[in-house]
């Protein structure tokens, strides 16, 4: 109670200790395991005791407590835990069906121009494998949009969208025209708009409440300096990276050996390499398929003339020259084509998509954790 009327939140640690208190109150008055009415009213009264906890983006503000439609949440996992030390013999666990919102998530487009026939559509297409027109092209790419994202959905086709359009590899801004006609103007700006006025300083501030490693120091050391040293990444990637140890990856189960760190976890999201080297050469050392991540081609960290959308093997040019204009084209590039989330960055993603972009709100599985971030940020 000092502490929220000091702060305005809870950190992690007090966060764990007033689940703890609430959850063996629960237990002792209603035994290991309470009816949904119970944890509901328990997750009502956190919120309403400590009123800047409520996550304003979920249903009832206290979902990231106890959601009743799966039943996950703080006190939820707490009870579980509870109940597997007190009956470990009889661990059966229920299962839910799951939130589909994210970048696999079917949806209509946010325009509604005149479909093309399927003459126009072929045309369109031919036109594309060998226009060098930038204008030609853009045209000819809205034209197939709809197309492209059957293509893009069709499990047997979707391997085959860069060479049915090949103008990805040499065209920037591609990405950000499907995002656009997927989600109009307005959500296509929020990242660019929201990144520099509001949410980099705050996720500086949270980071602060973080265990201090050298990592995490340098990191907020080169986010809040303008002297940017030249072996460190610049200002704005640092802080996204920042996000990455707030949201830090999940523990992937029993049977996977160990829990990615938020440092090794960067390698999913951004790759370094000198200028002057191949793009090419970097490709052929893929061996495996792997999510989208960004390279960036420089002479030093902080000093890059370049951006590429590494997906498939394939290397796309950004538009965005700045570390902030290739990031959102990153982001992008998981709704334009169709692809999840790396598993170590789901937590990360998932809350910039549905906090900053407002995409599939209350439609998108959230770890209490990303809600929890939200709510402290927000409020």
């Amino acid at each position: 109670m000092q502490e929220y009327a000091k702060t305005k939140t809870l950190t992690d640690p007090t966060r764990r200790q007033m689940i703890n208190i609430l959850a063996a109150e629960m237990t002792e008055t209603h035994g290991t395991s309470p009816p949904k009415s119970v944890r509901v009213m328990y997750a009502q009264g956190i919120v309403g005791l400590f009123p800047y906890l409520e996550d304003p983006y979920s249903q009832h503000g206290y979902e990231h407590y106890y959601d009743p439609e799966s039943g996950s949440g703080y006190l939820a996992w707490r009870l579980k835990t509870i109940q597997r030390k007190t009956a470990e013999e009889r661990g059966a666990t229920g299962c839910k069906s799951p939130k589909i919102g994210g970048p696999g998530c079917g949806r209509q487009p946010f325009t509604s121009d005149e479909v093309p026939t399927d003459e126009d559509m072929e045309a369109a297409i031919a036109v594309l494998r060998y226009s060098a027109d930038e204008g030609t092209v853009r045209s000819k790419m809205k034209t197939t949009f709809s197309y492209r994202q059957a293509m893009i959905k069709d499990a047997n086709k979707s391997a085959d969208v860069f060479s049915v359009f090949p103008r990805f590899l040499d065209t920037p801004g591609l990405i950000e025209q499907d995002f656009r006609l997927l989600f109009g103007e307005v959500t296509s700006n929020k990242f660019l708009e929201r990144w520099p006025t509001t949410f980099k300083r705050k996720i500086m501030e949270e980071s602060h409440g973080l265990v201090a490693t050298s990592v995490l120091l340098d990191l907020l050391q080169n986010a809040e300096s303008a002297n940017e040293d030249e072996h460190a990444w610049d200002s704005d990637m640092s802080a996204i990276m920042l996000l990455l140890h707030l949201l830090p990856p999940s523990a992937q189960g029993k049977k996977r050996p160990g829990k990615m760190s938020a440092s090794q976890a960067v390698d999913q999201l951004i790759r370094f390499q000198k200028v002057g080297t191949s793009v090419q050469q970097h490709l052929d050392t893929i061996k495996v398929s792997c999510q989208p991540y960004l390279l960036a081609l420089g002479p030093t960290k902080n000093n890059i003339h370049a951006y590429f959308i590494v997906i498939d093997k394939y290397a796309l040019p950004c538009k965005a020259t700045a570390s902030v204009g290739a990031f959102d084209e990153l982001f992008k590039a998981h709704f334009v084509f169709g692809t999840s989330y790396s598993s170590c960055l789901n937590n990360f993603f998932t809350f910039v998509q549905t906090t900053i972009y407002n995409i599939d709100m209350g439609e998108t599985k959230e770890t209490p954790r990303v809600a929890e971030l939200r709510a402290r940020m927000l409020h």
